[in-house]
């Protein structure tokens, strides 16, 4: 679990006023010191992380965050900041010790955002009643953990809560490739080894997809693109189910029977972490765009760019070359992401290896919001080198 990436961990990030005890709950949740903690007001300024294995849900991310009264220009800056977490907060804690305009604000927007929280009422022993537990549950508040947190009071409590609150999916975690896969039968996956491979090991998604395989009873069998037509030789059996990286895709169509399932990682990624109906009708926007028109082109990572890099060199080319003219095309990186996305005929984000599935939801909202269709690399990639429909497959369709 320690290795577990953080996109597949459970956000959980902790709001309220400065000096309300965030950090001090921080650290008493996670049994360190991780954060810095001050009688003086504001002492956390950027979003700090730790990441931990809380059981039953497995591992998690917590986020303390900067106050949401704080003053001056950078403290603005710092509540930017704060809001930022948001989009990516998968269950909050608002840690408080008293009730003010603040907190029903921020409980304003968890429902708005449709994030289940747990209230931390903290300084008990400093609070003179229980009129916060009050007027929390007056206000519809259902989780709450009556907490001191120097002292460790109540943090066993505030574990229980957050459990409790936790949204089911991370209970019951969904799968990325299991539900695709019968026990007993093969998948391959071909995955290049080119310069945008992780040096000495695979992908971080190609690794998940093999453990579901080997989890569900099926055989795997892990080749490069060079090596697809000797693997098929050899078998005395078509493959169930050939998941290919986007950018060789059209390469193994041309080798593989047409009987036989195929899709992406991509693709396999729009099931795990977006709206899949969604970017797959975004995807099939490509063929009304025109000459001219504006593109966003949108990356998780925030790697440099490397020869023929996919977001900026390949997907453009393929796009003008499409279009037969060119096109005013915009790339972001990491959690840059344009306030108004109206402007853009299209958005065409990565897969979001490295962002929670909570995030890139919140990404596909925002543009469906603006009317911005919107799909990811795999099916953008098919849907221009004519390989659309055998991507994305009868039983790939079903998924919502």
């Amino acid at each position: 679990m320690v290795k577990t990436p953080k996109s597949l961990r459970l956000h959980v990030g902790l709001f309220g006023r400065r000096n309300v005890g965030k950090s001090s709950i921080l650290n008493a949740l996670v049994n360190q010191q991780v954060a810095i903690v001050s009688a003086q007001a504001g002492t956390t300024t950027d979003p700090v992380e730790k990441v931990m294995e809380l059981k039953p849900i497995g591992p998690v991310v917590f986020i303390d965050t900067a106050g949401v009264d704080d003053e001056g220009a950078l403290g603005k800056a710092r509540i930017d900041q704060t809001s930022k977490v948001l989009n990516r907060t998968e269950l909050a804690i608002l840690v408080s010790d008293e009730w003010t305009v603040y907190e029903s604000q921020l409980v304003a927007l968890f429902r708005q955002k449709n994030i289940p929280f747990v209230l931390a009422a903290n300084k008990a022993d400093l609070r003179k009643d229980q009129s916060l537990e009050s007027v929390a549950k007056n206000s519809n508040v259902h989780f709450i953990a009556t907490t001191n947190a120097p002292a460790g009071t109540g943090i066993d409590n505030l574990r229980r809560a957050v459990i409790e609150a936790a949204p089911e999916e991370f209970i019951s975690a969904s799968p990325v490739i299991t539900d695709l896969v019968k026990s007993g039968e093969l998948v391959i996956l071909v995955t290049p080894i080119d310069i945008e491979a992780p040096k000495g090991r695979l992908k971080m998604l190609q690794v998940h997809c093999m453990r579901e395989i080997l989890d569900a009873g099926g055989i795997v069998m892990v080749i490069k693109e060079t090596e697809l037509p000797v693997a098929l030789e050899h078998l005395n059996k078509q493959p169930y189910l050939i998941v290919t990286d986007s950018q060789v895709f059209n390469k193994c169509v041309e080798l593989t029977p047409p009987q036989v399932r195929m899709t992406t990682f991509s693709i396999l990624m729009a099931r795990f972490k977006g709206h899949f109906g969604e970017l797959a009708k975004g995807a099939q926007m490509i063929g009304s765009l025109r000459t001219g028109d504006k593109v966003l082109i949108a990356e998780a990572c925030t790697h440099h760019p490397i020869g023929e890099d996919i977001g900026r060199e390949q997907i453009p080319r393929l796009l003008v070359e499409h279009v037969g003219g060119p096109l005013d095309i915009d790339v972001t990186a990491g959690r840059d992401f344009p306030d108004d996305l109206s402007r853009y005929k299209l958005v065409i984000h990565c897969g979001a290896c490295a962002f929670n599935r909570k995030e890139m939801l919140w990404r596909i909202d925002q543009a469906v919001a603006a009317h911005a269709p919107i799909t990811n690399y795999g099916m953008a990639i098919t849907y221009l080198q004519g390989d659309f429909e055998r991507a994305m497959g009868s039983l790939l369709l079903t998924s919502t």
